[in-house]
């Protein structure tokens, strides 16, 4: 099969993977990006497209789906080539400056550096130890939140303590008929001001907070949930009437083959440098969640500073010995480099 080239081969087609497009198309660096997903977008698009956010600077808030989309258009200029539903499956280094990828539909990517933006690796759900838990999920029982209007006029049962349990309890809580939010300590982990305000409506009636209490066993028949039953640290059972559970237990991560490319590794993390996001491995960059350092920051505006200091690095290291005289984006502009970009 012919080889596709490019400068640089991105992994990761989240929101730093498509930003990282944008930070090399500024330095006039071609990109290939890949993901196993059939959509840009990573989690953002995949778990939460509605989910506000509330740490992008410029915006106040804004929707996770807004959010890709417009990381799509700021990238689009550079004309990246995108390989969807497909999974990196080998590395192997050609020579000192060329790399060669595998997809596991066989595309094949001949790239000067590698940049991983992977954010968790290979995700999904963790499931609650559920007896039947299959038999309702994907018809009540859901990971995930697409479309807050499927829940409308609905009674839920949220379950878990961290920052996307709050989140939507507070974002269904517009919608939806009435909303329990179940976990197993007073103490949530989200941000204070969530946090504040879940207890705020909790006081006002708007949601029940079963605390401190576990998930203990699901009721009802053909797949559609009627009863969520609940369990405290104590023994106490406790029932409550729902159509829909959302557990929101965080995600099961796995590197995949990534974990065999002799990177240095933390656990489920590649360690870099933070001055520039190189690895262990010269010519093989990481930024975003799967990245990480001392101190590191698991935000995405972290992520986005990464993309641009990797992007420097990358193109130092294709052109070495070249002078390069940086130019804000304000001086440069963005939609003249597009001719110019191979």
């Amino acid at each position: 099969m012919v080889s596709q080239q490019t400068d640089v081969a991105i992994i990761g087609a989240g929101p730093v993977g498509l930003f990282a497009i944008f930070e090399c198309g500024m330095m006039r660096l071609k990109c290939h990006v890949v993901d196993s997903l059939e959509m840009v977008g990573g989690q953002c698009t995949a778990l939460y497209p509605e989910k506000p956010i509330y740490d992008i600077p410029g915006f106040p808030k804004i929707l996770a789906a807004d959010l890709i989309e417009n990381l799509k258009k700021q990238a689009s200029p550079f004309d990246p080539v995108y390989h969807l539903g497909q999974q990196v499956i080998s590395l192997e280094r050609l020579s000192e400056d060329l790399w060669r990828l595998q997809t596991s539909t066989g595309t094949t990517i001949v790239a000067k550096a590698i940049l991983i933006a992977a954010g968790v690796g290979a995700f999904g759900p963790n499931r609650p130890p559920l007896e039947g838990i299959e038999e309702f999920e994907g018809k009540s029982i859901f990971y995930y939140v697409k479309n807050r209007e499927d829940f409308r006029d609905k009674s839920l049962v949220i379950a878990g303590g961290g920052d996307s349990a709050v989140d939507w309890a507070l974002s269904l809580s517009e919608v939806a008929h009435k909303v329990t939010v179940v976990h197993r300590r007073p103490k949530f982990r989200a941000a204070p001001e969530s946090e504040a305000k879940l207890k705020r409506l909790a006081d006002e009636g708007v949601i029940d907070l079963a605390i401190p209490y576990q998930l203990e066993g699901l009721a009802g028949a053909d797949g559609h949930l009627e009863t969520v039953i609940l369990k405290s640290l104590e023994g106490e059972i406790k029932e409550v009437s729902a159509n829909a559970l959302l557990p929101f237990y965080g995600l099961a991560m796995n590197l995949g083959p990534i974990a065999h490319w002799g990177l240095q590794l933390s656990t489920t993390h590649i360690m870099v440098n933070p001055q520039d996001c190189s690895t262990n491995v010269a010519g093989v960059y990481a930024i975003g969640d799967i990245a990480t350092y001392p101190s590191k920051m698991k935000l995405i505006l972290t992520g986005f500073a990464e993309a641009a200091q990797a992007a420097q690095a990358i193109w130092a290291r294709i052109h070495p010995g070249e002078a390069r005289h940086f130019e804000y984006s304000t001086t440069s502009g963005v939609h003249g480099f597009k001719q110019n970009v191979a």
